[in-house]
C-alpha cells in the first residue's frame, strides 16, 4: 500500500475511534458524521491505491464507490446512499438541528455496526 493510501486509512480509523467516543458521550448525530467521514476516506484509500491518483474531492458515497470501482449490491447501495446525508457540509445550528432530530441511539448504534462492517469490507481490497 503506498503511503498516500496509509494516510487516508489512517484517518478513516480515527474517525472511527472518534464514532465510538460520540456514540458514547451521546452526541448521535456526530457519530454519524464520523461514519460518513470513515467510508468516504476509506474508499478514496482504495481509489488512491487502485489508481496511484489522488482522489476526487467529492463526498458522495455511491459515486467514490464508482470512481473505485467496487461492486456494490442493493444494500450496500442504499446504506451508501444514506451516509451520505450525513456529511455535514455547513455548520449552520438550524441545519444540524433538523438533521439530528430523528438521530437516535438506536440508529446511531447500527449505523456504526454497518459503518465497520463496510469499512473492514474495503480495507480487505487494499494491496
Amino acid at each position: 500500500m503506498t503511503r498516500t493510501a496509509q494516510n487516508w486509512v489512517d484517518q478513516a480509523r480515527y474517525d472511527l475511534d472518534t464514532a465510538r467516543v460520540m456514540l458514547k458521550s451521546g452526541r448521535y448525530l456526530y457519530v454519524l458524521f464520523c461514519c460518513q467521514q470513515v467510508i468516504e476516506k476509506t474508499l478514496k484509500a482504495v481509489i488512491v491505491d487502485k489508481t496511484a491518483e489522488f482522489p476526487p474531492r467529492i463526498h458522495n458515497l455511491p459515486r467514490l464507490s464508482e470512481v473505485a470501482e467496487i461492486a456494490v449490491d442493493e444494500a450496500q447501495m442504499d446504506f451508501l446512499t444514506e451516509l451520505s446525508a450525513y456529511y455535514i457540509q455547513t455548520r449552520y445550528p438550524e441545519e444540524i438541528a433538523s438533521l439530528g432530530e430523528k438521530v437516535t441511539k438506536k440508529i446511531a448504534a447500527e449505523t456504526l455496526r454497518q459503518t465497520e462492517e463496510t469499512s473492514e469490507w474495503l480495507l480487505s481490497m487494499l494491496k
